[in-house]
């Protein structure tokens, strides 16, 4: 029997929640920092997670999943909160630790929650009666997590927003303006895309794995689980091995490198993706969906390896849209490849795997001034530095008041991305030596 109609509207819909919320998540990160926003979200969605034990009709499931995929706007915060706290030449390998250890509960999930139904289950609790009791596990850690957040959280090495902003070492920034400076920067864009075929990709599998394995190879359900797991539990080194590699790159050809490795990371998971759909064998099927599974989350840590660099004043933002875009992958690439029977998995998994390698592509379009892109070096028609990139950010007023302070701290700090190979510029005028102490 093919269960992939209701299965694949679950996934979507589970989701589909997170897309609008991860770019608000990231504009709020922006506004009153990471530590407020994440705590906030987290309390706001626990409940829906509580209510997923007494959902009893297929509508009422969807709406839960809906509402339980704005959680994922998390992801935002977290990335926002290790762009801030970590220098430039480490920043790749803190956001690829930070994510991949948290994407590696969704593998964790898929093993531990049999457990705890089955626990429950032996306790005396009737079957229908123990999954519901069990969702009321990851709901109280998702509240207790929100409250250690609010004790614990920091937004910035310096402090909180408010104790900064009400101390006069941070201003208030506008809302109208941080969203204009991150929607209007296009590499923001580019990032989204090709976010949408690394980690979109991730959540597609993750919701088609396991019925994959069943259907194609005849295995038991809980067989084909503990296999599906392992593309999860991957990321306990794949996603962290991404942002590592994106640091040493960068060490060595600045930000170019972190482009190049980007684009060629993904592009081997599309091809391994292609294989995945055309081998035959169990074997070979298990050995290729690991592989896959560790490149195209590789390439997951290499896109944050780049994403806090687009902005400063819009970091938030471009880390929203960038995350948000993953989840467009997710459900366009379900919508269009798995649902209905208009193409078999495996079909699916290869055309999942073309669209991955065409959508990697328009990294080439990515170009940094100061830095130069893939093909291209620094721009030669002016002295481009870090400080000429980040400034044009803040009109003239807005400096005069010296809302500025921030980026160029970053654009000294960033200087980094001009790697070993590319010949150190003079500073520009903006820059001072006290202002980048």
């Amino acid at each position: 029997m093919d269960r992939r109609g209701p299965s694949i509207q679950h996934g979507v819909a589970s989701v589909s929640g997170a897309v609008f919320a991860r770019i608000a998540m990231g504009t709020a990160c922006d506004l009153f920092g990471p530590r407020l926003a994440s705590a906030s979200l987290i309390l706001l969605t626990a409940p829906a997670v509580y209510f997923t034990s007494i959902a009893s009709s297929p509508i009422s499931f969807l709406l839960v999943r809906f509402f339980t995929g704005f959680s994922l706007a998390t992801f935002v915060s977290a990335q926002f909160w290790m762009s801030s706290m970590f220098s430039g030449p480490v920043v790749g390998t803190a956001n690829g630790v930070a994510a991949g250890w948290g994407n590696l509960g969704g593998g964790a999930t898929q093993l531990i929650m049999p457990l705890v139904f089955s626990l429950i289950r032996d306790i005396g609790a009737v079957k229908f009666t123990a999954w519901r009791i069990a969702f009321f596990i990851p709901a109280l850690f998702q509240t207790l997590s929100a409250f250690a957040i609010l004790i614990f959280g920091q937004d910035l090495p310096d402090g909180n927003y408010q104790r900064l902003q009400n101390s006069g070492n941070k201003q208030k920034d506008k809302f109208s303006r941080v969203f204009y400076h991150g929607i209007t920067n296009y590499r923001g864009w580019i990032l989204a895309l090709t976010y949408g075929y690394c980690f979109g990709v991730e959540l597609t599998v993750d919701n088609i794995i396991a019925e994959y394995f069943y259907d194609r190879f005849n295995l038991k359900l809980h067989t084909a689980g503990i296999i599906a797991a392992s593309f999860g539990l991957a990321n306990l080194v794949s996603r962290p091995a991404g942002g590592v590699l994106s640091d040493m790159m960068a060490k060595r050809f600045g930000m170019r490198g972190r482009l190049w490795a980007l684009w060629a990371v993904q592009t081997l998971g599309g091809v391994f993706c292609i294989i995945l759909g055309q081998v035959g064998s169990l074997t070979a099927s298990i050995v290729v969906m690991i592989v896959f599974s560790v490149f195209v989350q590789a390439a997951c840590g290499l896109t944050f390896g780049v994403v806090p660099f687009v902005s400063r004043r819009s970091l938030g933002v471009i880390s929203g849209m960038t995350g948000g875009g993953g989840n467009v992958g997710a459900v366009l690439t379900q919508l269009i490849f798995f649902k209905g029977s208009k193409y078999s998995k495996e079909t699916g998994i290869t055309l999942m795997g073309i669209m991955i390698v065409c959508c990697t592509l328009p990294i080439f379009l990515i170009y940094f001034p100061q830095w130069g892109g893939m093909f291209c070096g620094p721009s030669l028609e002016k002295i481009a530095t870090e400080e000429d990139y980040y400034l044009s950010e803040w009109s003239s007023k807005e400096q005069g008041k010296g809302l500025h302070q921030a980026s160029l701290k970053f654009a000294d700090n960033s200087r980094s991305e001009r790697g070993r190979r590319v010949h150190s510029q003079t500073l520009s005028s903006n820059a001072t030596p006290s202002a980048n102490v």
